[in-house]
């Protein structure tokens, strides 16, 4: 017998077992917020949003793209756009207009769900329907009791797409991965099997639920009926307080998400007063490998368990895991936490190879389906028969660990950004004769993007003006921090830029290329 393995499974599963239970608790006092909702309730929103798709017409396939922060809807779109057989294109809130406009049209994308603090944002972005995620607009595309017949049925199938997440990469344009039921219904299986996802977890949402899905762990934590607790804007003393008033225990996130919280924890103990969820909470951690001090002081002052994982939006992301083994039990923090720093053993289906340019080779069933209407980067993602995931590293025994990154990608608090698109950007200024942008290690970020420029004869022009005319074009966070003026920059005979001569002196001591 073959039963397709499709992401409703999970919340329907959820409701039956658990209809009582409560499943999300909503951002305190957001616009349009749901408040507290149990499985029952958090299924039944989910079926009334895709009523309402089915009413519109939107097509089993047709794209349904959201753009906000954490909430409870964003939750239940995962289910009530997905699970009834609509592709999910869910946007980074942080991006302009421009790339909002870009995905929008590049996906096909008929419906645009937004925050109303994004209003502004969309007004010009061209799609049959948009609609504001602020309990006026959005009424009856969320309510418990829509006056309309069951969604219609969908003939599951686990290869049809099930979102679409626009990523950062090698060129200015993101690629749109798409992700098939089977990607995403796998990678929320392992992840939460090695993670130790049970019905007595709380999640708090930490990571921006657009991030690859949240890594796949609203899907996971949805299948066992665990609890989520929405965290819309990131703070590290708000999220002691909601491991404190709400029992979390499992959350996920950006190592300066977690820098953030070890600073609140500081600031906690110079006023006496205490840390919550010493021994109960896992904390998972990737989009660069932290530093090992950082690894340390989550165990020692927090208290908490420390989880690496590495994975790429085309993966799903879970590629590789290090959670502490048994046999690590009597080390002291320090070895346990160079140890941890490593990226981790493939997860359970995963294989992971090095080719012989030492780039990280992987293979599994949650490795993406293909680049949306991009078939030729699709076939050089996948050459082989293995997905090519652009980062450098070696093989420590069963241990991946990742050194460098050879797609000019700069990972900065968790945000992925193209080097290239920002090169671009600048090159539009009339006083940018050459530029080079790269990522330079950051004790808060891990990275902050750097500008080397050369100016053009006869032009004037201040690190401000550079930086300010790149934040008036592009997403602020893909903006540089800093600005260093060149006389030249270093070029191979034939012309090339040498990105790794420009970036060595900045990661002097550092044992990789990354941080």
């Amino acid at each position: 017998m073959r039963v397709p393995l499709t992401i409703g499974d999970f919340l329907r599963r959820a409701a039956l077992v658990a209809p009582d239970r409560v499943a999300v608790i909503d951002e305190p006092d957001a616009v349009g917020g749901l408040g507290t909702l149990t499985y029952g309730e958090l299924a039944r929103r989910a079926a009334a949003l895709a009523s309402k798709l089915d009413e519109l017409e939107i097509p089993h396939g047709g794209r349904v793209a959201i753009v906000s922060p954490n909430s409870a809807k964003f939750l239940i779109s995962f289910f009530g756009v997905s699970g009834w057989g609509r592709v999910l294109v869910p946007i980074n809130y942080r991006l302009n207009a421009e790339e909002i406009s870009y995905i929008i049209e590049h996906s096909g994308s008929q419906v645009l769900l937004f925050d109303p603090e994004q209003r502004d944002l969309i007004e010009d972005v061209d799609v049959p329907v948009k609609v504001a995620l602020d309990g006026v607009e959005d009424h009856d595309w969320f309510t418990e009791f829509p006056e309309r017949h069951d969604p219609l049925h969908w003939d599951a199938d686990e290869e049809a797409t099930c979102s679409i997440n626009y990523t950062s990469g090698t060129t200015a344009r993101p690629k749109g991965v798409q992700l098939t039921h089977r990607n995403c219904w796998l990678n929320a299986s392992i992840f939460g099997w090695h993670v130790g996802v049970s019905d007595r977890d709380v999640l708090l949402h930490t990571l921006p639920m657009f991030h690859a899905n949240g890594w796949g762990m609203p899907y996971g934590a949805t299948a066992m009926a665990a609890q989520h607790v929405v965290l819309r804007k990131i703070d590290g003393e708000d999220i002691l307080r909601r491991v404190e008033h709400e029992g979390v225990t499992l959350l996920c996130c950006a190592p300066a998400v977690i820098a953030m919280t070890l600073d609140a924890a500081v600031k906690r103990r110079e006023q006496r007063v205490g840390i919550p969820g010493r021994g109960l909470v896992r904390v998972v951690v990737a989009g660069a490998p932290p530093p090992r001090r950082t690894i340390e002081r989550v165990e020692q002052e927090l208290g908490w368990e420390f989880i690496q994982i590495y994975g790429l939006t085309e993966t799903s992301p879970l590629l590789t895991i290090n959670r502490a083994p048994k046999e690590w039990d009597d080390l002291s923090s320090s070895e346990r936490a160079t140890r941890l720093s490593r990226a981790g053993v493939p997860a359970v289906g995963v294989d992971i190879s090095i080719d012989v340019d030492g780039e990280v080779l992987a293979r599994a069933n949650h490795v993406f389906a293909s680049y949306w209407n991009q078939p030729i980067e699709t076939e050089k993602a996948l050459e082989g028969g293995w997905f090519h995931t652009g980062d450098g590293g070696y093989l420590d025994g069963a241990y991946t660990v990742i050194t460098d990154r050879k797609k000019d990608v700069i990972i900065t608090g968790g945000e992925n950004v193209s080097s290239i698109e920002v090169e671009d950007t600048l090159f539009a200024h009339p006083a940018v004769a050459e530029v080079a942008v790269i990522g330079v290690p950051d004790e808060k970020w891990g990275e902050t993007i750097k500008a080397l420029v050369v100016v053009r004869e006869g032009f004037e022009v201040s690190e401000a003006d550079l930086i300010a005319h790149c934040r008036e074009h592009m997403a602020h966070f893909k903006a540089p921090r800093s600005v260093e003026f060149r006389d030249e920059l270093a070029r191979t005979a034939t012309g090339k830029l040498q990105k790794f001569k420009l970036r060595q002196p900045y990661w002097e001591g550092f044992q990789r290329g990354i941080n």
